[in-house]
């Protein structure tokens, strides 16, 4: 796993910068190693996308809060790992910052220069998809049907008048300082460039039609509840031939009869006979991956806890396995025939059968102290 940047240093900003330095900060870093100014370097291109994500989770307080606490990892729970953003993404969330339509912060500096095209992009799809715990536990992979819409057969497109094909519009207005020139995107073909000018029946105004695909999608281990991964270009397809959208997925965990998920931990609960808890047993338990065997010592307990290292959820972030943890419950017949009675009775005085100290029997508090640890 690659070490990832502090985003208060990328930036170059304290962490008690204000969102106003914070935003000022990132117009420097973006203008700096902008594309167009650094055309054909894959290097300036990272830190560009660098500054992007930084900006994208330091301008959002909520995120800031989460990042400051758990910095890029949030074990158990997904966390800012970034590198999702492409330069589609980047001038369509952050246009603003470059005053104008974001297509080139040099159009507004020094009037122009910039051919960049800022075509509209597809609209995203939502989908939300049920896992087993054994599917969360080691990851999957899932083939499901999506309908999307796609670019249809048979349409023809012609240039938009409004913008010349570029989509966009520029506006020149004069200050003190000389002529100050923005843009933005054509309202008449939203960015795209172009308007439809045939298309044959059944088609909508935008070029597209309903088709449904197979989609293959892999679910990495240690996904959790509610969590949203993202297929890049796998959302519905642009009006204009603009970029794609994106498919999101919603996780949803269906929950396991007998493990019960506690973060990368599973939990399972083992009901013993008191008979199998004084002369001890070996049973099988229910566990990911299928049936294990295990050893119950003489004398178990109730309340004790087991521990099965490495048999629990895998970290999402990369930080090993979880465990299962096996909790004891010693059960108690209600109801007793005559014979078994008097059996019982007859071992009621003996010492082995009186409550007493033992000091390898944990209490409460330290068999929670042994859990978290």
């Amino acid at each position: 796993m690659s070490t990832k940047r502090d985003y208060y240093e990328i930036l170059g900003v304290s962490k008690s910068a204000s969102a106003e330095e914070i935003k000022k900060a990132y117009r420097k870093v973006a203008i700096q190693f902008h594309p167009d100014k650094n055309p054909g370097d894959k290097a300036s291109e990272e830190k560009f996308k660098e500054a992007a994500e930084a900006y994208e989770v330091l301008r959002d307080a909520d995120k800031r809060a989460q990042y400051d606490r758990f910095g890029h990892s949030r074990p158990g729970r997904g966390g800012f790992q970034g590198g999702d953003m492409n330069m589609e993404d980047i001038f369509s969330q952050f246009g603003d910052i470059f005053g104008g339509g974001g297509g080139s912060p040099f159009d507004s500096f020094f009037g122009g220069g910039s051919s960049r095209s800022r075509q509209r992009k597809g609209s995203n799809l939502r989908i939300k998809l049920k896992l087993t715990l054994e599917e969360i536990a080691n990851g999957v992979e899932k083939k499901i049907k999506v309908n999307r819409l796609v670019k249809a057969d048979g349409v023809t497109f012609k240039n938009c008048q409004t913008c010349g094909g570029s989509g966009q519009v520029r506006k020149v207005v004069n200050t003190m300082l000389g002529q100050m020139v923005s843009t933005s995107a054509c309202s008449s073909c939203g960015g795209a460039g172009q308007l439809i000018d045939k298309r044959p029946p059944g088609i909508d105004s935008s070029g597209l039609q309903s088709k449904e695909e197979l989609i293959t999608i892999k679910i990495p281990a240690g996904v959790s509840e509610g969590m949203q991964l993202s297929m890049s270009g796998k959302g519905n397809d642009a009006p204009g031939g603009g970029p794609a959208g994106d498919l999101l997925i919603l996780v949803e965990e269906q929950e396991d009869k007998v493990l019960k998920r506690d973060g990368n931990n599973v939990i399972y609960d083992l009901y013993l006979n008191f008979v199998d808890a004084a002369l001890g047993t070996s049973v099988e338990i229910p566990s990911i991956g299928g049936k294990v065997r295990i050893k119950i010592e003489p004398g178990t307990q109730s309340g004790k806890m087991l521990r099965l290292r490495g048999k629990g959820v895998k970290d999402i972030n990369g930080y090993g396995t979880g465990d299962q943890l096996i909790y004891i419950n010693v059960w108690v017949p209600k109801k007793l025939s005559s014979d078994e009675k008097e059996k019982l009775e007859s071992l009621r005085e003996s010492p082995h059968f009186q409550p007493q100290a033992d000091s390898s029997d944990k209490g409460f508090f330290e068999r929670m102290k042994e859990y978290f640890s």
